[in-house]
């Protein structure tokens, strides 16, 4: 329990159903599709859906998802992975051959095909209950008359107005300038566009003339998307992997996603008594970021789209995370593995939604980088995602970019379960920290004893690309001592990531906790 003379946020609590998601408007929009009849995965549509708009820089119908789920009456597992791939056009070689280190940015060479809407269409026809057309009806007049910008949103996009070119500064920059808090911003081309996936399905989104505006207006930039290549696009199931820490199981997307990473590195940290630290301690952040370093450096060798991955057990073994704990100095920092593919962002929603009878949704959606390649469709103002910057342009690594290929992908949802029974769906924005994030999170709740909004609120450290990033509710002497461990220390512009959580109770209620990082919240019914 929080300390009540201290600032904080309580937990939410509640018996029916709940909502935990990192905008007010989406979180009310899914907890009302609830209390209308509908379950857990009509209103994480619904209120995925609305972070387009209410957080445009940061996800959108252009984007990609991916989504735990565990069933009503079942405990069972199953992940759907809605990321998209590369157009058939795509030609690591070529970019090579133009002397490119990297897949770039801000181009029509890093926009892959959006998956995120066949997810949503194949998650309702599976287990919704709803419909499309129903699910979307309260979502789209928001789209519509708009939303007023949140004070997250604002700093958001004020740090990323200049990424956007084209179309993309018509539709996102409406004043010419990022609007302030409070500005009612609008997306009616999208509204239409949620018109025609309400009326038609995945046809409305992937055929006809959505399809044919996004890849035009790709084609008229230089790139390789044929209309083809949207109809081609097709989500599908899987199982999800799963590692133990102190006694708890840690549920995780399988790759293209890096949630291995996240398995790997509690793997590596069980090796030490972090419970005998202090939570907020040198000692602890120092132990973390070596560990990061090494499950990040083999996420960057293995990890790839799932056809390709050749050594996922051998990441997963306990045996290849006693050989990494044993590199750790527990008084001298490593230096930082160097970075093979993914370009490091911090751009990503997370929502997740428990409803009566404990169906449970763990979805995460993402236009990667902040307003994703800058670039969006000429007609309908889709905002084009850089994704394919998660490819490398090394020859022969798992990872090359190539056709019909899903590069890795940082946005990880995940799942808590204990002793045969799921407790808890979480996620924790924040790009490539996401699997530290799941980790630090996991670690704050059963070395500390941490409730789940505790957990969330704690101070974040993040070893990221040669940089020990340490939030200001480190203390001074920490961020001294950890220095003199040999880590470069900066303290970040911004927080790092933002998370939520929803605590399913044995006795019956749901606890939910929403991150202060983000405008978001909990609510429930």
């Amino acid at each position: 329990m929080r300390d009540f003379h201290l600032p904080g946020r309580s937990p939410v609590l509640a018996t029916e159903g709940m909502c935990a998601t990192s905008h007010p408007l989406a979180a009310r929009v899914a907890v009302e599709t609830l209390a209308r009849g509908g379950n857990a995965v009509d209103a994480a549509i619904a209120g995925a859906v609305l972070l387009g708009v209410c957080e445009p820089q940061m996800t959108g119908l252009g984007g990609d998802c991916f989504v735990l789920i565990k069933p009503a009456g079942s405990e069972d597992v199953t992940a759907l992975n809605g990321s998209g791939r590369a157009p058939a056009g795509a030609d690591a070689a070529r970019l090579r051959g133009s002397d490119a280190k990297a897949v770039p940015l801000d181009t029509h060479d890093a926009v892959t095909i959006p998956g995120a809407v066949d997810a949503f269409c194949t998650l309702s026809e599976r287990y919704g209950k709803l419909g499309l057309a129903d699910t979307l009806g309260p979502v789209i007049p928001y789209f519509e008359g708009g939303v007023p910008v949140a004070p997250r949103v604002a700093f958001d996009w004020a740090e990323a107005a200049d990424r956007l070119r084209g179309t993309a500064r018509d539709v996102y920059l409406p004043q010419g300038a990022a609007p302030l808090v409070g500005s009612r911003f609008a997306l009616p081309g999208q509204a239409d566009v949620l018109r025609r996936i309400a009326r038609d399905g995945r046809a409305g989104f992937y055929e006809g003339d959505v399809a044919e505006d996004m890849a035009a207006s790709l084609r008229a930039l230089g790139g390789v998307h044929e209309v083809s290549d949207f109809s081609a696009c097709a989500c599908d199931w899987g199982d999800p992997v799963a590692g133990t820490y102190r006694g708890i199981d840690l549920l995780e997307h399988r790759p293209n996603g890096q949630g291995a990473t996240a398995i790997l590195m509690a793997n590596i940290l069980s090796h030490f008594d972090i419970a005998a630290m202090d939570p907020v301690g040198a000692a602890r952040a120092h132990v973390e970021a070596e560990a990061a370093k090494l499950a990040y450096d083999a996420r960057n060798r293995f990890l790839a789209d799932m056809d390709h991955v050749t050594r996922l057990e051998h990441m997963l073994a306990p045996e290849t995370a006693s050989r990494l704990a044993a590199l750790i100095d527990p008084a001298r920092a490593m230096p930082a593995a160097a970075p093979l593919t993914e370009a490091v962002h911090r751009d990503t929603v997370y929502i997740t939604v428990v409803d009566r009878d404990r169906m449970a949704v763990s979805l995460i959606y993402s236009i990667f980088h902040s307003f994703g390649a800058g670039l969006a469709s000429n007609r309908f103002g889709i905002l084009f995602q850089n994704r394919g910057a998660g490819f490398t342009l090394e020859e022969g690594h798992p990872n090359e970019m190539a056709p019909g290929k899903r590069p890795m992908h940082t946005i990880i949802p995940a799942m808590l379960r204990e002793g045969g029974r799921v407790t808890m769906p979480f996620g924790v924005m924040g790009g490539a920290y996401q699997p530290n994030g799941h980790v630090r999170f996991l670690s704050n709740l059963t070395d500390f004893g941490m409730d789940p909004q505790t957990a969330i609120d704690a101070p974040r450290a993040f070893s990221d690309a040669g940089t020990l990033k340490v939030e200001r509710g480190y203390s001074d002497a920490v961020r001294a001592e950890l220095a003199e461990m040999g880590h470069d220390i900066r303290i970040p512009d911004g927080p790092i990531g933002g998370a939520q959580a929803i605590r399913i109770d044995a006795s019956g209620y749901l606890e939910g906790a929403s991150d202060a990082r983000k405008d978001g919240c909990a609510l429930g019914y």
